[in-house]
């Protein structure tokens, strides 16, 4: 079920009606539904929370702008967008705290989509459904979806006005803490673990799921460094291993869009390139992703996101059982060395040679790309996006024991099964060129940065990472990244951990909303 049944409610219900006073011009939008006739039978609240799914398709999201801030903000990546202002927000270089593609449009959209899943909290619970079971499921899903996007106000601004129901348009936002966003995700995804299934039907497969639900309370809880309420959140999906999780054997099967939804999925974004209109809320809105085209290189995309070459280095550290470099460096990354690294692999690029004049020594980002069937990127790409996968959770799990006092030989277990995926075939650590690391909790822990980064770039979560890992907080920490990132190198301790709240969103309220420090 790739787009959650999307047209059902074109997204929007008459946002604030009832809000002002009853005179002539005060009549129903014929083309909307207003809220004193909706919200009355089961399929109002099933479009209302397919309507709050609706919000994954933004340029604010991982669609398109949210891999920006993740993956081009963090080591991993940088941006050479001859769109100065956009690479400078790569780059720490804050000027204009109203640049929409670069915060506004984050804001903007997180906060769209809690509005879509206030409205299923607030006036689901009022209609009668002949089930229970189902009702509780339309509620799950929707407290799962707020709770995903507080965590990214979490994670990006570390503070937020915390809305839990539907507001008219007199309302002015009152800021809350960061501590107070995560006590709201971990209410939120406790109740949608109470109300959620364990997996859905074939129609509704992609919907959020308790292991969804569980994962992504896991991860807020490593957030805050209580590794060991994760553990036991992490535990639930671990115990399902084989049955319900697992990992694929091909790593390649995680990123196109041939074997969406496999055993390795824990939540993905059902994405498809049917509609290849807007992004508004009509009929046919586009459901696409849409980063390939910026990521993909010059002549067939934009590349305005690269990679950086210390990821190839780090790949190239070891070899395989078979004596070959690691494939995911060949499925993650395109540079000028990879046919020679890979010759058993296909050396063109979207079905042509290495463009030497125009893309010299760029490594550019192949995750997610279409080149596996398609000779060129456009705006709209079929591939799901997974923003949880089993893997992820394997090395969660294995952060979270050392972190509670476990040995390096309990925690190797689950790293060495995301290395040993058959496709991936590295000897297990205890073998490797990374032996050494096992000699202590600290020293894996160190390693494990390096685990997740070989495994999970360019998904999304190595900005959360490098917070939750302090390296962010202190010279030695910033030092490490400037050796592999030379942006770092505009980092402020203290400053650009967060990003600075939109400004318009500050003045509009009467200083219930604050700028972020030094900001």
């Amino acid at each position: 079920m790739k787009t959650y049944q999307l047209i059902a409610l074109g997204a929007v219900i008459s946002l604030f009606a009832g809000a002002c006073n009853k005179n002539l011009l005060d009549i129903d939008n014929p083309n909307e539904a207003p809220i004193h006739t909706f919200w009355q039978t089961e399929s109002d609240a099933q479009m209302g929370v397919n309507a709050a799914y609706s919000s994954l398709y933004k340029e604010g999201t991982w669609m398109r702008w949210l891999s920006f801030r993740y993956d081009l903000s963090s080591d991993e990546g940088w941006s050479s967008s001859p769109w100065n202002e956009l690479g400078d927000w790569t780059r720490f270089n804050y000027v204009n705290y109203n640049f929409f593609e670069g915060n506004n449009v984050h804001w903007s959209h997180f906060y769209t989509g809690i509005f879509r899943a206030n409205q299923v909290l607030t006036y689901v619970p009022d209609i009668e459904f002949a089930n229970q079971e189902a009702k509780d499921h339309v509620l799950g899903q929707a407290a799962f979806l707020r709770a995903l996007w507080y965590f990214q106000i979490a994670t990006l601004w570390e503070k937020g006005a915390l809305v839990l129901e539907p507001k008219g348009p007199d309302y002015v936002p009152e800021e809350v803490p960061e501590e107070a966003i995560w006590a709201q995700v971990e209410a939120d995804l406790k109740d949608a673990i109470a109300k959620l299934p364990d997996a859905w039907d074939n129609n509704n497969v992609g919907r959020a799921t308790i292991g969804a639900a569980r994962a992504l309370l896991a991860k807020a809880y490593m957030q805050q460094h209580r590794y060991g309420d994760a553990k036991t959140e992490l535990q639930w999906l671990i115990d399902r291993e084989g049955s319900m999780y697992g990992l694929v054997d091909n790593y390649l099967d995680n990123f196109t869009h041939l074997r969406e939804n496999n055993i390795e999925s824990v939540f993905e974004i059902q994405f498809d390139d049917e509609n290849k209109g807007g992004t508004g809320d009509d009929i046919a809105m586009a459901t696409g992703l849409q980063r390939t085209q910026f990521y993909a290189p010059g002549g067939i995309g934009w590349q305005d996101g690269k990679a950086r070459a210390w990821l190839v280095a780090e790949y190239k550290k070891e070899q395989n059982l078979e004596g070959a470099n690691d494939i995911r460096l060949y499925h993650n990354l395109y540079y000028r060395d990879s046919p020679a690294d890979f010759p058993d692999e296909d050396p063109l690029v979207y079905g042509r040679q290495w463009n030497n004049a125009d893309w010299g020594n760029d490594l550019f980002i192949r995750k997610y790309s279409t080149g596996y069937y398609r000779n060129f990127e456009d705006y709209f790409a079929p591939n799901n996006y997974r923003i949880i996968r089993y893997a992820d959770v394997l090395l969660m799990y294995a952060e979270c024991i050392l972190e509670t006092g476990g040995s390096p030989t309990e925690a190797a277990v689950h790293i060495n099964k995301v290395r040993q995926r058959p496709s991936v075939n590295l000897p297990a650590l205890e073998s490797s060129v990374h032996a050494t690391a096992l000699s202590s909790g600290e020293s894996l822990l160190k390693h494990l940065q390096m685990e997740r980064a070989l495994e999970l770039c360019f998904e999304g979560w190595r900005w959360a990472d490098l917070k939750r890992w302090g390296l962010l907080d202190n010279q030695a920490g910033i030092d490490e990244l400037k050796s592999r990132d030379p942006d770092f190198n505009n980092f402020i301790i203290g400053k650009h951990r967060r990003l600075p709240i939109p400004q318009i969103e500050v003045d509009n309220s009467g200083g219930k909303l604050t700028q972020n420090p030094d900001y």
